[in-house]
């Protein structure tokens, strides 16, 4: 079946096409891993070049708004952290309200094995990082190890093509979506001070707008995201950190597919629109096409693009630039904070999802269908172990010294480039060598006795 052409009658000028390879980059799922390891580069390169002093400059420059008596102000780094963070915490929400609604977060047994090694690829990873930090101010920084970075994941796993089974991307995927769940309950419960109640209560109003609108069977974007916006205002001035809206609307966001009644009342209005082109007619049949299309759905094609080619690399850009001097490097290389955190990244993530993805899979509680292979699971397991976008997130709400938050950030980056090379070499050189997940999954029955004839036609 042939992909039918864009709409809309052909300009008079033909632009040049795009290229295959720039279609393909921007089509790939490492594309946006691959932008915020540049950002990530340039951060780096940035902060530890003459021009450091114009890097901090540029995030702690002030901007806002003001409209009479109200306006808010911050720095630029609390704009990308607060607010544009909210873009992607909101497309997170989404994907989780999606996979609860329509994806493998349905079923139990597709669910079992990641979860089971999403929670200890949780909390392998947090009591290692304690028993190096068992005390003091270092010891608040035990959520930085409990995340893994979907973008990096993903991208690692794009560059595998055939020799890394589908199967296991969905697995990494959906370990990836009930760890954000971990780490954002985690955010929301430890790492949230000084909370007003007004904003609270405001919020909990907003929520039920929220719901309200969702009951009354809205699909229209434009209401959810005045509501939206509001609630992260009140989110911010409620002491809460900010992106837990954006969690919010995605969760709560309707996410059920159209009746069917709704899809047949798009074919009469694409009928008249046929009989006469007129823009009334027009607008009624781009309206009804819409509301054949869940509002999470449609709200997640526009703002995913956003998230993962702007908003993630302007983040890892904003975070990224730590000090890499001399002095720093040995301070690290002694430092319980940098050592927790790359051990526990590493090992934690390693032992923690390898060991409850498989006592799922042994037990009989979840299985891996296709052609997984336990080197698979462990070298995605390794990988699991790049904590990089919200551990750098966590890192800066868990440590209030600066020093700390340094030692942190180093250990974010030794310990997820170390997970990222083990894993690869896992998936290569043991991807094929050890025994398969499930082993009566998709093999051949067994064959007749012999001996074999063809049959004789009589």
């Amino acid at each position: 079946m042939t992909t039918p052409a864009r709409p809309g009658p052909p300009l008079r000028v033909r632009l040049p096409p795009t290229s295959p390879a720039v279609t393909r980059f921007l089509a790939n799922e490492a594309s946006g891993a691959m932008l915020l390891l540049a950002a990530t580069v340039t951060a780096l390169v940035w902060a530890n070049s003459p021009w450091a002093t114009s890097y901090e400059d540029l995030w702690h420059t002030v901007a806002g708004f003001r409209i009479g008596s109200l306006g808010l102000e911050m720095d630029l780094h609390a704009w990308v952290n607060d607010a544009a963070m909210a873009v992607f915490f909101l497309v997170v929400g989404l994907e989780i309200n999606r996979e609860v609604t329509s994806g493998e977060l349905r079923d139990r047994h597709s669910i079992a094995a990641p979860a089971l090694g999403a929670i200890g690829g949780l909390t392998v990873p947090a009591l290692i990082y304690v028993a190096f930090n068992h005390g003091g101010a270092s010891s608040h920084g035990w959520g930085v190890v409990m995340s893994t970075d979907t973008a990096f994941l993903v991208g690692i796993l794009a560059l595998f093509g055939p020799r890394c089974p589908d199967r296991l991307r969905l697995f990494l995927l959906t370990l990836a979506i009930v760890d954000d769940i971990g780490a954002i309950s985690v955010m929301a419960i430890f790492y949230t001070d000084d909370v007003d109640g007004a904003g609270l209560v405001v919020a909990a109003a907003l929520v039920l707008a929220f719901l309200a609108l969702r009951w009354l069977g809205v699909w229209q974007l434009l209401p959810y995201g005045v509501v939206g916006i509001a609630l992260w205002l009140a989110v911010y001035t409620s002491g809460v950190h900010a992106t837990l809206a954006g969690v919010l609307v995605g969760l709560l966001l309707p996410s059920r597919p159209a009746r069917q009644e709704e899809i047949d009342r798009l074919s009469r209005f694409t009928r008249r629109l046929q009989e006469e082109t007129t823009a009334e007619r027009e607008h009624l049949a781009e309206l009804a096409a819409r509301a054949t299309v869940p509002p999470s759905d449609r709200l997640q094609r526009l703002l995913h693009p956003w998230s993962a080619f702007v908003v993630v690399p302007v983040f890892g850009l904003a975070n990224a630039g730590v000090s890499l001097d001399a002095e720093s490097l040995r301070t690290a290389a002694s430092s319980p904070v940098t050592i927790g955190v790359a051990v526990a990244l590493v090992a934690g993530n390693a032992i923690g999802v390898f060991g409850g993805a498989a006592i799922a899979i042994r037990t009989g509680l979840g299985l891996l269908p296709g052609r997984v292979r336990y080197g698979h699971l462990l070298g995605g397991a390794m990988l699991a172990g790049i904590g990089f976008t919200i551990s750098l997130f966590i890192a800066e709400l868990a440590f209030t010294d600066p020093d700390l938050q340094e030692q942190a950030k180093i250990g974010i980056l030794a310990g997820s480039l170390t997970a990222a090379v083990l894993g690869t070499i896992a998936l290569r050189v043991l991807g094929e060598r050890l025994p398969l997940c499930t082993p009566g999954e998709d093999l051949p029955a067994a064959l007749p006795p012999l001996p074999w004839r063809a049959p004789v036609d009589g």
